[in-house]
């Protein structure tokens, strides 16, 4: 017994073939979207975090020459007081999507862990520089149409991981000046 006479078959595959090739472009988009999406949360959230421990210390963490945030430990070391009564800390680079943003004095967690770029595995990764004054943090959005892009960053060419960054926030520094510009212009400023 059969169901479908022959044409109706191959009207068949044609109409699920042409559904297909309509649907996936559009699930692909939704995909690239839904990260970017992901992207705009973790810079929000990372801008609130970095935003309380300044308050609380006066300054933000310093970032490492590869563009991670120094609040970390290695496993066993602890804050210590020298003999003047100054904590001295010997931070490392904390790790995207492994390690927590807190004081590393009093405990008090910040971020339970630091945000990860959704293609994290496939080496983008967001970055972050910072002089302890002021901070700047990238990202690369996939969408080149995004209302963050900003072409005055993707003209820095700093690399958040294996993709040029295009988006960017900032605290005490423009977003397209470096952290260094920032300082040598408020030091002059204040000669």
């Amino acid at each position: 017994m059969n169901f479908f006479l022959k044409k109706e078959k191959v009207s068949l595959i044609i109409i699920f073939s042409i559904l297909i090739i309509v649907s996936v472009p559009n699930f692909i988009l939704s995909l690239l979207r839904a990260r970017d999406q992901v992207r705009r949360d973790d810079m929000g959230v990372l801008e609130d975090s970095l935003s309380q421990y300044y308050e609380e210390f006066g300054s933000f963490p310093l970032s490492s020459t590869d563009g991670q945030i120094m609040d970390c430990l290695k496993p066993g070391d602890a804050p210590y007081q020298n003999d003047k009564g100054i904590w001295i800390i010997d931070a490392i680079a904390c790790v995207w999507g492994k390690d927590a943003l807190k004081n590393l004095i009093t405990g008090r967690t910040y971020m339970t862990t630091l945000p990860r770029d959704p293609h994290g595995d496939k080496g983008v990764s967001y970055l972050y520089l910072s002089d302890g004054e002021r901070y700047q943090l990238y990202g690369a959005m996939e969408g080149e149409k995004e209302d963050e892009v900003n072409p005055k960053i993707i003209s820095k060419n700093l690399h958040c991981g294996n993709k040029i960054c295009n988006i960017g926030r900032f605290y005490n520094c423009d977003i397209v000046k470096t952290i260094d510009e920032c300082a040598r212009e408020e030091a002059a400023m204040m000669q």
